[in-house]
């Protein structure tokens, strides 16, 4: 379960992320409450489950999640670039994802 919270606070992250780009600065109050709810809602699935994952292996999947989350999702919806370099980056942050997920299933 404490997966099940840190991969849907990744996605929340990915969430408050897009929602702090499109309340333009603070102007746009509906981004802005989706924001506050949906970075509260990441930071409690987070809190959750450092409770049972060591904290190291938690906040980089989570970072991880988010920041390749978001890079997928400017790529698609907001025209940012797709170049090569990019991309094998992106893939690169996934693997180290997948790595860590493994490296801490094999601890417990």
């Amino acid at each position: 379960m404490p997966w099940v919270y840190l991969g849907l606070a990744g996605i929340l992250e990915i969430a408050f992320a897009v929602s702090l780009k499109n309340s333009e600065g603070f102007t746009r109050p509906i981004w802005v409450v989706a924001f506050m709810l949906s970075a509260a809602a990441s930071l409690f699935l987070l809190s959750q489950a450092l409770k049972f994952l060591p904290i190291g292996i938690a906040y980089a999947v989570w970072t991880g999640i988010g920041a390749s989350g978001t890079a997928i999702v400017g790529m698609w919806f907001f025209g940012e670039s797709r170049d090569v370099l990019k991309l094998v980056s992106l893939a690169t942050v996934l693997i180290g994802l997948a790595g860590l997920q493994l490296s801490s299933a094999s601890q417990q």
